[in-house]
């Protein structure tokens, strides 16, 4: 089967236009889900530089794809130290892109938190927990295990709180 050639500049003007990459190359919606996979498993073994390739691959690709910047935010909330402001804007996009899915929102409020936007946070939790009322999504019940936590720190501190100011 022939393919035909396209030269740079043609990919250029074309891409300049609006169009996304994949269809100016012909890669099929499989195709890119076959990458995304592949970052996935990458980002599941611990070879996060390999996965934030995968992932930056499928943005390339398609620009409007809400598993590239949902990865890539992973990938950043992942590295050591933690990048929370690149967590915060690819988890940001991803939201966008798909409002509706739990775990985005867990992740993106789990970044928030660790920012120290608590408001901006509670909004994307209380989004994740209402999006999966049966507790079934493993990165909202850590999310929720989180803000667990975190409530229980906060209520020890206030009695401490209130145990000094009796004392005095």
């Amino acid at each position: 089967m022939a393919q035909n050639q396209i030269s740079a500049s043609e990919v250029e003007k074309r891409v300049n236009s609006g169009e996304q990459l994949a269809t100016v190359l012909g890669i099929s919606d499989p195709q890119i889900e076959g990458l995304a996979a592949l970052g996935y498993n990458a980002y599941q073994q611990g070879q996060l530089k390999n996965a934030e390739t995968f992932f930056a691959g499928v943005i390339a690709l398609d620009n409007r794809s809400y598993i590239g910047n949902a990865g890539l935010g992973a990938v950043a909330m992942a590295q050591k130290p933690p990048k929370l402001d690149d967590a915060h804007a690819y988890l940001s996009r991803a939201a966008e892109l798909r409002p509706d899915d739990a775990t985005i929102q867990a992740n993106l409020g789990e970044v928030l938190i660790r920012q120290g936007k608590i408001e901006e946070a509670k909004t994307h939790l209380e989004r994740a927990f209402q999006l999966d009322p049966q507790f079934k999504d493993r990165g909202v019940n850590r999310a929720r295990a989180l803000v667990a936590g975190l409530d229980l720190i906060v209520k020890k501190a206030e009695q401490r709180q209130q145990t000094m100011a009796k004392a005095s």
